[in-house]
């Protein structure tokens, strides 16, 4: 006998471009959205009955509609205004998720001058909105996916466990990138979202810039501490760092000498590290 305990269903990878022409300088969002459905849908399962389920496709169209409507400039206010539209016009939802991808968009300078109508994409890093809503209650998880950072000195790694199967070198001069994904929430369910944003990101990028670092877990701690440092509402944050290896090419063979200006830039396998740090 079969027993159905939870299940949630939605329309994900919907991508929204909405362009604002209402001033000489236009704005240009894209968005990829993501909408799953908690609620009454047991029968679904178990019997077939499609009678309270809404079509995916619907969720997509509603994704749509809504950008076209609404007056949201960040992703995590189109994220409430959607979970608020969706929970008011089902009632055999109880939970709505809304999760929110931002692409970077930067406005081309021309013969000095921003231009009005003129984007180029900025790299592959995405902004996150993670939204998540009920009738009574509703939680918001910001953060950046896939930032892509690298920085030349003070980078160094000495001082740990070397055993039999240790053939790595300690180096006090070494190449440090990673692709950078971390995560945060606020304590007073958030506010001025893009402010705090664009300061979070700031000061998190001015501690990986300005770090003397001893290990990619001393600089994740160091760039956590910042974004708190910076948005006091922020009392949680959660990073993951792959330490993007960038290997020394051995030149001897050719007569040469590599003096840390020769590397081979490595995807896999590569280091892992992740860690949650809070405010005390």
């Amino acid at each position: 006998m079969a027993k159905l305990i939870d299940s949630r269903y939605g329309k994900a990878r919907v991508r929204v471009m909405k362009l604002d022409r209402s001033q000489p300088q236009h704005q240009l969002l894209e968005w990829t959205v993501r909408v799953l459905l908690e609620g009454d849908f047991e029968t679904a399962h178990t019997v077939g009955d499609n009678s309270n389920i809404l079509p995916t496709d619907t969720m997509k169209n509603t994704v749509y509609s809504r950008a076209k409507e609404s007056k949201a400039e960040t992703p995590e206010e189109f994220a409430i205004e959607l979970a608020e539209f969706l929970l008011g016009r089902n009632p055999q939802v109880h939970t709505v998720e809304v999760k929110i991808e931002t692409a970077m968009w930067k406005r081309l300078v021309v013969d000095g001058k921003p231009h009005g109508s003129s984007f180029m994409r900025g790299s592959d890093e995405l902004g996150t909105v993670l939204h998540h809503a009920t009738r009574e209650t509703k939680t918001m998880v910001c953060g950046v996916e896939n930032m892509v950072i690298l920085k030349s000195q003070n980078s160094s790694f000495e001082g740990y466990i070397q055993d039999d199967l240790t053939t790595l070198k300690p180096t006090a001069d070494r190449l440090f990138a990673t692709a950078m994904t971390a995560d945060w929430d606020y304590t007073d369910g958030g506010s001025a979202f893009a402010a705090r944003r664009e300061a979070i990101r700031e000061a998190m990028l001015k501690a990986f810039a300005e770090h003397d670092s001893k290990s990619v877990q001393q600089t994740l701690y160091a760039m956590a501490e910042a974004a708190m440092a910076a948005v006091p509402a922020v009392n949680r944050v959660h990073m993951v760092m792959p330490n993007k290896h960038c290997l020394l090419v051995d030149l001897k063979h050719f007569g040469q000498e590599n003096n840390n200006e020769i590397f081979v830039p490595t995807e896999d396998p590569h280091g892992y590290i992740e860690a949650t740090v809070v405010r005390e």
